[in-house]
């Protein structure tokens, strides 16, 4: 078994630059924190995307370029929309993206730990074990929750109470909404301290339905940025939590979570994607309220990818599983990276194109040809070249006997001197694809044709003698004559023809089921005008039933493939000894440059 292309170089040696990490190397050479430390927080509510990765590579790649750290945590503070089985595949999503690149910078929590109070004169101030960047096994370490903090951030709320920052509120949720459009102030924004403190108490007992009282911060009704209108920091919610089970009935919301979180991780560097600038004087005020003793977080914001020729809005994506237009969350066509790891991209490809994409304040539509030359750059030094047929049709030599099989050498990929040869088999009867033939051919086709020549690859000029149908008139067979003395070393080896086509010895071929994946849209930003779902490609998926070189029966998950002159190709999930299934992972051209959007 070939070994994976260790040549393949990875295009990340040259570090980005951009404005927030102007931002941290002037907060480095001021030795402003000991450590940078950033971290990537999704909320456990469905699977990662591409746009994740863009923030992956970010946060991931601050903390490797100044040899800081970055945690992954699980913002899991809504427990009617989190699942195990979403914390679970973000793991994998993030260890799969990051490993060998930055996974020594990742920081994960010993199991089971959880932050000790080291300052309780006035408001309380917390500080989480250090975190193992990797030095434990896996199995004694995990990544962070927002809910391992529950404890402390209700301590936090009661302090906000007792500093007269924080009230008890009484308002419905869409009394609660009304008031903050039209800047009113609460009827229970004065209520006293000791009160509120009763009624928080009970709130956190369980005496109370859900959506009938609320904590919400006293800051300023009438200010222009309705996040500071007294905004709710926290609700009942009486719902099983994935990670703390029954333990909670009252639930923190985001903005109040988040930066306390933040703060209880050491986090330098709070980077979040453009729609929470509007987030950040709460963000602010919250930790700046608290009278905390430890340097303070601070939030920046980029602009998030938008990606053409996809959605990802998590409840469109939801929508085409659940509409069953895609085949889960893991569908190759899909921009989730669990469907582009399927699919077959490597970490590396994707780690090029989302670590070198640019980080700027201003939102922009980014052409999906980048993320795809970024991915036919990667594959072009690592696939391994095969022979496979997608639409067979049968050659017979007619002058090579029955029986009788030459053994040919093929480079294994030529943009690597390493990867050596294979033998490849030549018998009488071959396959070659049935486009690579015309009966009535239209100008300028170099392929086969009655008459005609054509080299195959590898191997010999071949001429089309004789054209045989079935009684419909289908082409059953073509009866060729090669010339053996074209190969090189022989007499005529220095005969040209112009063209070159590919083929397989049917005799020692393997059939492979092959799904030939294309883009889901087809146009640039298909939820442009309200309808998604009209734009979505008819074409996005062909399966056709392939014949393939006999190397390719020991196909290994870990090797990319080239099926030379069509496309790259990875192992499906779903392949089995006596079943191959190839996914293809991305043509070798780009075919949507030359045409118009498809309608």
């Amino acid at each position: 078994m070939t070994e994976p292309n260790k040549n393949a170089v990875e295009n990340t040696t040259a570090t980005p630059s951009d404005f927030i990490r102007d931002i941290v190397t002037q907060h480095v050479a001021e030795k402003r924190y000991p450590l940078i430390h950033t971290r990537f927080p999704p909320e456990p509510n469905g699977y990662l995307h591409i746009g994740h990765a863009k923030s992956i590579c970010l946060n991931f790649g601050i903390a490797r370029e100044f040899g800081g750290v970055c945690n992954l945590r699980m913002d899991d503070t809504n427990p009617t929309k989190e699942d195990i089985e979403y914390v679970e595949s973000i793991q994998e999503d993030v260890n799969w993206l990051i490993s060998g690149w930055a996974n020594d910078r990742l920081g994960l929590k010993p199991k089971g730990k959880t932050p000790e109070v080291t300052n309780t004169n006035g408001s309380p101030d917390f500080i989480l074990p250090a975190t193992t960047n990797n030095d434990q096994p896996a199995s004694n370490s995990e990544p962070f929750y927002a809910s391992d903090y529950f404890n402390q951030l209700f301590e936090y709320a009661v302090a906000l109470i007792r500093k007269g920052k924080a009230f008890v509120c009484d308002l419905t949720p869409d009394e609660t909404d009304e008031y903050r459009r039209h800047a009113k102030e609460s009827p229970f924004r004065n209520r006293s301290v000791e009160e509120s403190l009763d009624l928080f108490a009970r709130m956190k007992a369980g005496e109370f339905p859900d959506g009938t009282r609320t904590l919400r911060a006293k800051i300023d009704v009438a200010s222009p940025n309705i996040w500071l209108r007294d905004p709710l920091i926290y609700r009942i919610r009486h719902a099983e939590h994935h990670h703390t089970g029954a333990q909670w009935c009252i639930y923190p919301m985001y903005d109040f979570a988040h930066c306390l979180s933040d703060y209880i991780e050491s986090i330098t560097h709070s980077i979040c994607t453009l729609e929470f600038e509007v987030h950040r004087p709460l963000y602010d005020w919250i930790l700046e309220s608290l009278g905390l003793s430890r340097l303070l977080p601070k939030q920046y914001e980029f602009a998030r990818l938008s990606l053409g020729y996809t959605v990802m809005s998590k409840r469109k994506l939801m929508q085409l599983v659940n509409e069953g237009l895609v085949t889960g969350w893991d569908d190759p066509r899909r921009p989730t990276i669990c469907g582009i790891r399927r699919r077959g991209v490597t970490p590396e490809a994707l780690r090029n194109f989302a670590y070198n994409i640019g980080i700027t304040k201003y939102n922009g539509l980014t052409d999906v040809a980048v993320l795809e030359h970024a991915i036919r750059e990667d594959l072009n030094k690592r696939a391994l070249r095969r022979l496979v047929v997608l639409r067979p049709i049968k050659v017979v030599i007619t002058n090579l006997d029955a029986g009788r099989t030459e053994e040919l050498d093929a480079v294994n990929n030529p943009e690597d001197e390493n990867a050596g040869k294979r033998k490849i088999p030549f018998s009488r009867e071959l396959y070659i694809e049935r486009d690579d033939f015309a009966e009535v051919p239209p100008p300028k086709y170099f392929r086969l044709r009655p008459g005609g020549e054509v080299r195959l690859k590898y191997a010999f000029i071949i001429k089309c003698d004789e054209v045989v149908k079935d009684a419909a008139g289908k082409i059953t067979e073509l009866r060729c004559t090669a010339d053996f003395e074209s190969k090189s070393g022989g007499a005529n080896a220095g005969r040209k023809v112009k063209g070159t086509i590919h083929w397989v010895s049917a005799t020692h071929s393997v059939e492979a089921e092959v799904r030939l994946y294309d883009r889901l849209f087809t146009v640039p930003e298909p939820d442009a005008e309200g309808d998604f779902k009209r734009h979505i490609n008819p074409h996005s998926l062909e399966v056709v039933a392939a014949r393939c070189e006999p190397s390719l029966k020991e196909a290994d998950p870990r090797m990319r493939y080239q099926f030379e002159r069509l496309a790259y190709f990875a192992l499906d999930k779903e392949s089995m000894p006596g079943k191959l299934v190839f996914n293809r992972t991305i043509t070798l051209k780009d075919n949507w440059a030359k045409e118009a959007p498809r309608s």
